[in-house]
């Protein structure tokens, strides 16, 4: 960062910055550093300017705003302040002492964050802040197979999809209708977006939260749990007690969307400053399609 902006953010802090330590992982280019300060506190501080990705800078605003308005009963670091000079944004936050999961999944991680979206899907219903619904918040990204449909990109598809274009199209076309809810919902729940501390599970990274079903944080996790070394999606599912009761039909739809998402996204050149997110679109969307597959008893041989 720039001087002025290290100056600004030490200034709000209260305190000298003694030591800062790069945190990997994620994929928004820019700062993310654990700082400890000369009056023996510390503090999380992620910061990012227009290059190489103008859009990071835009995402951070976004949670800045969500950040200050999330209540103690969401399990998140809690939000000091932001700094914005139009180029420069920073967020700063209380670190947590904790860390991710290991990977591959152990079992009892997953099971501390299993019931910890749980407790969530409970306590966030209905939504504690008024925030956009999900439906219009994932209109940017749903939708990949009528995006793929009669264009050069269907002819990369894999042959089972390829062959089942139309009935995909008509399937993820009920997404809007199935993630309709009242619950506040991350909408972007991975291993590298949560700290696991001795005594509970923090949530992190936050710009995408919306309005919506209590169901669709579970779901929407399920394909990277099985890419990072962790369980079948739909063992997971059926297990889970925010899956009870829910529209099957409305469930596939979602996870055709999801599916659609990634096989479309995964074909598309990379976004400046993010080489190696294809890459992990594209692992995701492996397990959102054999996941959708099993659920829609469909086969890879299509005549």
């Amino acid at each position: 960062m720039p001087g002025p902006v290290r100056d600004v953010i030490e200034h709000r802090l209260g305190s000298e910055v003694t030591d800062a330590q790069s945190q990997v992982g994620g994929f928004s280019p820019g700062v993310a550093a654990r700082l400890q300060l000369a009056d023996g506190t510390r503090a999380f501080v992620k910061a990012a300017c227009s290059t190489p990705n103008p859009d990071t800078p835009v995402l951070h605003r976004r949670e800045g705003r969500i950040a200050a308005a999330l209540p103690p009963s969401v399990p998140a670091p809690a939000f000091r302040f932001s700094y914005d000079d139009g180029e420069w944004v920073a967020l700063a936050f209380d670190d947590v002492d904790g860390r991710g999961p290991e990977l591959p999944w152990r079992t009892d991680e997953l099971a501390r964050v299993l019931a910890a979206l749980g407790v969530l899907a409970t306590e966030l219903t209905p939504s504690p802040i008024a925030l956009d619904a999900a439906a219009d918040v994932l209109a940017r990204l749903l939708g990949g197979w009528r995006r793929i449909a009669g264009t050069d990109i269907e002819a990369r598809l894999p042959h089972a999809a390829r062959h089942r274009i139309d009935d995909l199209v008509a399937l993820e076309d009920r997404w809007p209708e199935a993630v309709r809810g009242e619950t506040l919902l991350h909408l972007d729940l991975r291993a590298d977006n949560m700290l696991l501390t001795d005594d509970g599970v923090f949530l992190v990274d936050w710009p995408g939260a919306a309005v919506g079903a209590a169901w669709v944080d579970l779901a929407a996790m399920l394909p990277s749990i099985a890419m990072q070394g962790g369980p079948d999606p739909e063992a997971v599912w059926h297990a889970h007690p925010t899956s009870r009761d829910v529209d099957a039909g409305l469930v596939d739809a979602f996870v055709a969307a999801l599916a659609g998402y990634f096989a479309h996204s995964s074909l598309l050149p990379a976004p400046p400053g993010l080489p190696t997110l294809r890459r992990f679109q594209a692992a995701q969307g492996e397990h959102a399609w054999a996941w959708l597959m099993r659920r829609r008893g469909w086969s890879e041989a299509v005549a």
